[in-house]
């Protein structure tokens, strides 16, 4: 899942975005409005984290805009700005939830996974699929009731095939979706990575379309 940061203050976007990745979120950090509305207008995001005292392009403003063209990512305010006017006003004008600076990174984090799972139509965080169940608050995988365990970039790997179980992601786009700006990316790490979910899971769950690439399988 990739999140968009707007954010321009070099003391808390670091934390935010690590963070993030930590809690297996892909996450692409931009410093002002005007490079958050390309960014947007380039990339799919399932929610954007805008902080409203932005440069060039207020996140207000900002905000107005992608409402305007019917752009409908989830948008969550982090500001400074903690009058109830203001917040009221964000909300109006379109923001779905609204953190007041300084805020604790774990409450960022559960707001995070409550308007993601909300934008999914989900009732709670789990994902199932047959015998497959991940709780992605607690990074928990079990199938067919035995915990399956796995490291940070296998659980985030396994989380992007999740998001569209049947649905068949090339390597490039498995690398669009996991990485976000300035993360390296080894020549073979996505391999590597789909080489050890199947070992721990099962060739006939994560499936090798050969010749198009890859997708979460239900051997029942």
């Amino acid at each position: 899942m990739r999140i968009l940061l707007a954010e321009d203050d070099p003391l808390i976007a670091p934390g935010v975005v690590a963070g993030l990745r930590k809690a297996g979120f892909s996450v692409d950090w931009v410093k002002d409005g005007a490079a958050a509305e390309h960014a947007l207008s380039m990339e799919r995001y399932s929610l954007l984290l805008l902080d409203l005292g932005l440069p060039k392009l207020s996140g207000q403003e900002l905000l107005v805009r992608l409402r305007r063209a019917e752009n409908k990512v989830p948008v969550l305010i982090l500001t400074a700005r903690g009058d109830l006017e203001d917040r009221v006003r964000g909300l109006n004008e379109g923001a779905d939830d609204y953190l007041v600076k300084p805020f604790d990174l774990e409450e960022l984090i559960a707001r995070v996974f409550a308007l993601t799972r909300r934008f999914q139509g989900r009732a709670n965080s789990e994902v199932r699929v047959g015998g497959l169940q991940v709780d992605p608050r607690t990074r928990t995988v079990m199938l067919d009731d035995r915990e399956v365990a796995l490291s940070d970039r296998e659980f985030r790997l396994l989380m992007v095939l999740l998001e569209q179980p049947g649905a068949v992601l090339s390597i490039q786009q498995l690398e669009d979706k996991l990485y976000g700006w300035g993360e390296e990316i080894a020549s073979n790490t996505i391999e590597v990575q789909l080489h050890r979910l199947r070992r721990k899971l099962g060739k006939e769950w994560v499936r090798n379309i050969r010749g198009v690439g890859f997708r979460i399988g239900n051997p029942g």
